[in-house]
C-alpha cells in the first residue's frame, strides 16, 4: 500500500538534491513493485523527465544520476539525453579522510533554487562574459577535483574547492549573500580549509572541509554567526536508491 506520507532527514530547499532523490526513490519503489526493467540510467532519466519536463522545475540532471547510481562518479553530460556516469575507484583511506574532514552546516534559511537557476540560464543566453567564463572554470575544476580524489591530494583539493566557490559566485547575483559570506569567513578564521554552498546557493547547506581535530572549533564559529544553524555529519555510500519487498 502507498500513502502520501514520506520522511526526510533534511529540510526542504536544502541544496542537497533531496527533491530529485525523492523522485528517484519513488521510481525505485515502482520498479520493484511492478518488476519494471529499469537500470540506473533509466531511473535517473525518468526522474529528470518528471521533474524538469513534466513538472517544469528548473535545474540540472546531476542530482537524479547521483541518487540513482550512488558512490563517487565523474559525470559527463552531452547534448539532449546523452549522459555517461564513470565510477571512480577512490581509495578507502581517501573516503575515510573525507568523511572525517567534511562538515555540513544548515544555515537555517531554506531557499527556492528556481530564481537563481533562471538567472544563471539567462546570463548564459545573454552571453554574460563573467558568468560564462565562471562556468568554464568550474568545468575545468571538476577535472582537477577528480584527479585530486584519485590521487588523495587533499591540499590541492582544498585549493580547487576554494577556486570553485569563487567562480560559482559569479554565475548569478543571489548565489551568495552577507550571511553566507560571514559564515564562510568565520569558518576559515576558525581554520577550516575551504567551503562552498551546496546546490544552487542562496541558503540551505554549506559544505566545509577542515582538520578533524578542528571541527568543534569550526562548529562553534558557525553557530556564533547563525545560532539557529544545525551541524550534520556525513557518510558516503557506494549504492544508489534501493527498494525491496517486505515479507
Amino acid at each position: 500500500m502507498f500513502t502520501d506520507e514520506h520522511a526526510r532527514d533534511v529540510p526542504a530547499g536544502s541544496g542537497l538534491g533531496s527533491s530529485s532523490t525523492l523522485v528517484v526513490a519513488m521510481l525505485a519503489v515502482y520498479k520493484e513493485w511492478l518488476n519494471l526493467p529499469l537500470g540506473e540510467y533509466e531511473l535517473a532519466h525518468t526522474a529528470y523527465a518528471i521533474e524538469r519536463e513534466e513538472a517544469g522545475l528548473q535545474g540540472g540532471q546531476q542530482d537524479q544520476y547521483a541518487a540513482s547510481f550512488g558512490g563517487f562518479n565523474f559525470m559527463e553530460f552531452g547534448d539532449q539525453t546523452h549522459v555517461l556516469v564513470n565510477p571512480l575507484r577512490i581509495k578507502d583511506w581517501v573516503v575515510s579522510e573525507l568523511e572525517a574532514s567534511l562538515l555540513l552546516f544548515y544555515t537555517g534559511k531554506s531557499r527556492a533554487s528556481a530564481e537563481i537557476i533562471e538567472e544563471q540560464t539567462r546570463n548564459v543566453q545573454e552571453k554574460n562574459s563573467s558568468a560564462v567564463e565562471a562556468m568554464h572554470r568550474i568545468k575545468q575544476e571538476a577535472y582537477r577535483m577528480k584527479e585530486c580524489l584519485l590521487r588523495g591530494d587533499f591540499k590541492k583539493l582544498h585549493e580547487v574547492l576554494r577556486s570553485s566557490w569563487e567562480s560559482k559566485k559569479l554565475m548569478a547575483s543571489k548565489i551568495t549573500n552577507d550571511r553566507i559570506e560571514r559564515l564562510y569567513t568565520s569558518a576559515l578564521d576558525a581554520r577550516a580549509y575551504c567551503a562552498k554552498i551546496s546546490g544552487a546557493g542562496g541558503g540551505g547547506f554549506m559544505m566545509f572541509l577542515c582538520d578533524p581535530m578542528q571541527k568543534d572549533k569550526v562548529c562553534s564559529a558557525l553557530r556564533a554567526v547563525a545560532d539557529e544553524g544545525t551541524v550534520y555529519g556525513c557518510h558516503f555510500t557506494n549504492v544508489g536508491a534501493q527498494a525491496w519487498k517486505t515479507h
